[in-house]
């Protein structure tokens, strides 16, 4: 079997919903009218795989960019619950604040030199942090 220079309309087409639309796997094959043995033919192919696996990369990409533009947010919004008037609203967001720099240092492995600087990152965050999570708590038992 001859291997493809190119993918077809209907590939792209079927890639395109896959990733961009709210159908399922099995809806896409049938909006398309493909069959799936055809489309496992198309998954078996490299061409074709190298695409889907661009589309899923780029899914990637964009998880962490959203993820990365809310964070700050998210953070501040944890930080404006420590002043709670309900204290274990306040306890809860000063243990989420605690635990944020050991969900980060987990994430992704990263090149030794890169691991080292987000720790030394981590522990100066975790330290103000720290501090101005027991003066807000000092604050609240007053």
């Amino acid at each position: 079997m001859t291997r493809q220079k190119y993918l077809g309309q209907r590939q792209l087409a079927v890639l395109d919903d896959l990733f961009n639309s709210d159908l399922d796997e099995q809806a896409v094959l049938d909006k398309h009218k493909v069959r799936r043995n055809t489309y496992d033919r198309w998954l078996e192919d490299k061409l074709f795989v190298e695409r889907f696996k661009q589309y899923v990369n780029g899914l990637k990409r964009r998880s962490e960019l959203l993820m990365a533009k809310y964070s700050c947010l998210a953070a501040a919004k944890l930080v404006g619950l420590t002043a709670s008037g309900k204290d274990e609203t306040a306890r809860k967001a000063c243990l989420d604040i605690i635990s944020l720099p050991k969900i980060g240092a987990k994430e992704a492995e990263r090149p030794d030199k890169t691991k080292k600087d987000s720790e030394k990152q981590a522990e100066q965050l975790s330290e103000a942090t720290v501090s101005r999570l027991l003066a807000a708590l000092a604050e609240a038992e007053q």
